[in-house]
């Protein structure tokens, strides 16, 4: 199965703390169905000093759900639904379907 949001694109949360935040995806775990969203679940862990690194309080992203983001559309900049469609040429891209716009390939 192809992954519908992947790395490096630009998403939109629609439920939560974080909500209408939007944000490029860092990371993605398929197999837990979560991703790793810039600058979105800021969480913060207090970590003690070691030889290499300073202590302190140390924010990072935390994994985020998949269902709770959606694409954001390349054409409006609103939450889309992503589609899957073969070109005349034989390529299989990714479309949003608010716009019909193609993203990329798969």
């Amino acid at each position: 199965m192809a992954a519908k949001i992947k790395k490096g694109d630009t998403v939109v949360v629609l439920t939560g703390r974080d909500r209408n935040k939007t944000g490029e995806v860092l990371s993605v775990n398929p197999k837990e169905g979560r991703l790793i969203v810039q600058g979105v679940n800021i969480a913060k862990k207090h970590q003690k000093q070691t030889q290499t690194e300073q202590g302190g309080i140390k924010s990072f992203e935390a994994p985020i759900q998949a269902s709770n983001v959606a694409f954001m559309d390349p054409k409006d900049g609103k939450p889309t639904r992503v589609g899957f469609k073969v070109l005349d040429d034989g390529r299989k891209v990714r479309f949003a379907k608010r716009s019909g716009e193609v993203i990329g390939d798969v």
